[in-house]
């Protein structure tokens, strides 16, 4: 039986992908690389550093660690600009029905971000007490496609991944789940997501109590 679920933040909880998008858009520029939302795509699910990379590989740039580590802080101060203007439209409808349809249900509630600032976040918008364990991008040494993030989850709710569903907009993320033997919903249209068990567009019009059964139907078949 399922006993609760991990959320992955952006792209799922809340709508910050395009705080991120232009941060990074800022320092590529910054750096005389074009990056563009396509290009952006590339960064769903992984951490800082290696979205660093993934930037500098697309301008053929190599710098030293320290400047890579200077970078990383240039561009988590931008973000932090950005989320002072944020409130709670950030975060996606239907979001905070299914939180409080889990917490009805006694459901165990995480979340397990790449992002190191998953914290702020959910403290800014007041919704941190949905969740009993975070794990983000401070906690962890290996990014998704690497389970890590979410078996830390799974370990501080105390339960077995098998009882556990992810929540994920990145294929990556879904990959980290399957590898961590998550049941996985992918959340969004995009083909890279039709690895999951289950794939809804959106929390907007979701029956919650029938993608429960659907999900309870695949764990009894499999």
């Amino acid at each position: 039986m399922i006993k609760g679920c991990i959320f992955d933040l952006d792209g799922v909880v809340v709508d910050t992908a395009r705080f991120h998008f232009l941060s990074w858009q800022k320092i590529a520029k910054d750096l005389g690389i074009r990056f563009i939302e396509k290009d952006n795509e590339k960064l769903k699910g992984i951490s800082r550093q290696k979205s660093l990379e993934h930037i500098l590989s697309l301008g053929k740039i190599q710098l030293k660690d320290r400047e890579k580590a200077e970078i990383c802080k240039m561009k988590n101060d931008i973000y932090l600009d950005y989320l002072s203007t944020m409130d709670g439209s950030v975060i996606f409808p239907g979001v905070l029905e299914l939180l409080d349809y889990l917490k009805a249900k006694n459901l165990r509630i995480a979340l397990g971000s790449a992002s190191q600032n998953a914290r702020k976040v959910l403290q800014f918008l007041k919704i941190n007490h949905y969740f009993e364990i975070i794990v983000d991008g401070n906690d962890v040494v290996n990014s998704k496609p690497d389970p890590e993030v979410f078996l830390k989850g799974a370990k501080g709710l105390e339960l077995e991944p098998k009882r556990l569903v992810v929540f994920e907009d990145s294929e990556k993320g879904i990959e980290a789940a399957l590898k961590g033997n998550f049941y996985a919903v992918g959340i969004g249209t995009d083909s890279s997501l039709n690895n999951a068990h289950i794939v809804i567009p959106d929390f907007k019009e979701i029956d919650i109590p029938a993608l429960f059964h659907k999900l309870h139907d695949k764990e009894t078949t499999e």
